[in-house]
């Protein structure tokens, strides 16, 4: 789908999961081309008295003329919508003769009534308190993987604490950074501190562990470089001797 000038916009592509995240994607991106007012309330519906002025100021050619466009910006509204889902969503709104009807259809499907939603944010509850950092995950993947679920609550308007965030990343990250949490909790106020600090501090000593790992690394390598020079020194000094 081509956009303003020589950007080009990519529409997320809906299968069934994540609703809550394609619809905000798909709001921003119809909001860039002036066509959410469009899905969100539909075709406004045309009244001849209220639009024309008794003295006759828009014609009826007019009229007719920004009634075509509207349906023009609805219709290319209809097809983002249409080209954003997938081949198995798609026959649910195939019969969309709208923007708007198309966008509720999905809505009322997928986005669930207060008890589905209830549902899903308790179950995100429930995986946020019993996620835990792999010992063999790194630091950058685990806060990726948490950031991704702390999201998700906030599509269920589910908004957490900077101090719940901060005793939630200490506590879960792997036994490796039990020495690095115990000097945050000693040194820093864990109702105040920023969770950027404390990820900044975390991500620094990710970095001494991958340094200290490189180290051993090269002086393993080395080791092992100079003990095979020494045998192969040691197997030519007692090769066969003159006769």
């Amino acid at each position: 789908m081509a956009g303003f000038g020589s950007l080009e916009v990519r529409t997320p592509i809906f299968s069934g999961e994540n609703y809550e995240f394609w619809k905000i994607k798909m709001v921003t991106i119809f909001k860039s081309y002036g066509l959410w007012n469009l899905v969100e309330k539909g075709i406004p519906i045309s009244d001849s008295k209220k639009k024309k002025k008794a003295s006759e100021e828009i014609s009826e050619e007019e009229d007719d003329e920004k009634a075509a466009a509207i349906l023009m910006k609805d219709a290319k509204a209809l097809g983002i919508i249409q080209n954003a889902v997938s081949d198995q969503i798609f026959p649910r709104i195939a019969n969309a003769d709208s923007a708007k009807a198309a966008w509720e259809l999905l809505y009322g499907e997928f986005h669930g009534g207060d008890h589905v939603r209830s549902v899903k944010l308790q179950n995100l509850r429930r995986e946020f308190e019993y996620t835990r950092m792999h010992d063999s995950e790194s630091l950058s993947a685990y806060l990726t993987r948490l950031n991704d679920l702390i999201n998700q609550m906030k599509t269920y308007s589910e908004v957490l604490s900077n101090e719940r965030l901060v005793q939630k990343v200490l506590i879960s990250l792997s036994k490796v950074y039990d020495p690095i949490y115990l000097v945050i909790e000693n040194t820093k106020s864990l109702e105040t501190v920023e969770l950027q600090e404390v990820i900044t501090i975390l991500k620094s000593q990710e970095q001494r562990f991958e340094l200290h790992n490189a180290d051993a690394t090269e002086k393993a390598f080395a080791s092992f470089t100079v003990s095979s020079n020494g045998q192969n020194k040691n197997a030519a000094n007692s090769g066969p001797s003159k006769a």
